[in-house]
């Protein structure tokens, strides 16, 4: 019999633990706020050590898809803020050309910001991130993983006020009909395109080169709005 290492049995514990959590994530099996078990909730349900329930929420929170509030608890999403209000007003008074011309005036910034500012483990979370939406399988998944992946090259940009416009539109093309619009656009031909783009924009920012990752996320958002188009035209 082969003895594992502990810290080998942890890591794979941990990772049972948060492939659960995102199994309860990507399905949508919450209460109203989106309120995940607790720690010690999962450790006794799943028979898993608190520590490595804890690494699993860890790596969650760095991939930006939970967060915390000190005595209320862990959360599916991100935490709200004061753009959700206004973003929920004005995505009934949008329509498609202004959000992606919004998104084309900021996240190509935001990327280039990014390839000045990002670290090494921002970079490594992207990849993964990237991967994870080309390997989701459907719609709901997809959104998650691709939506994490643009709020992270946003926060590594380390500007707070262009931050703040981004979740804001973040916001708006996260609501229900815009989800709808892009998973008409969305196939297996399109994943592939954006994922070659996605790891394009990784690379540059990877290489510190600001005016290559903002050409590329530039490109990128142009590709998505002209997929987008020909849904809504046809």
């Amino acid at each position: 019999m082969i003895n594992l290492p502990a810290s080998t049995i942890e890591r794979d514990a941990a990772g049972i633990v948060r492939a659960r959590l995102l199994g309860i994530i990507e399905n949508g099996n919450l209460p109203p706020g989106g309120r995940l078990p607790t720690e010690r909730d999962l450790s006794e349900t799943m028979g898993i050590s608190r520590r490595a329930v804890r690494q699993a929420m860890e790596s969650l929170l760095a991939d930006g898809l939970i967060w915390r509030k000190q005595g209320k608890g862990t959360f599916a999403g991100q935490p709200p803020d004061k753009t959700q209000m206004l973003a929920a007003e004005v995505a009934g008074e949008t329509n498609f050309t202004e959000l992606m011309d919004a998104r084309l005036c900021i996240e190509p910034t935001l990327a280039a910001m990014a390839a000045r500012n990002a670290l090494p483990a921002d970079i490594e979370r992207m990849r993964n991130l990237a991967r994870r939406t080309l390997e989701s399988t459907d719609n709901a998944s997809i959104e998650i993983w691709d939506g994490a992946l643009h709020r992270l090259i946003a926060r590594a940009a380390c500007n707070k006020p262009l931050f703040t416009a981004f979740s804001m539109i973040d916001e708006i093309r996260s609501n229900e009909t815009w989800r709808g619009i892009r998973s008409k656009a969305r196939s297996l031909e399109t994943l592939r395109i954006s994922d070659t783009e996605h790891h394009a924009i990784i690379d540059l920012i990877e290489a510190g080169d600001p005016d290559g990752a903002e050409a590329a996320m530039r490109r990128h958002l142009t590709t998505l709005a002209d997929n987008l188009k020909r849904i809504l035209h046809s």
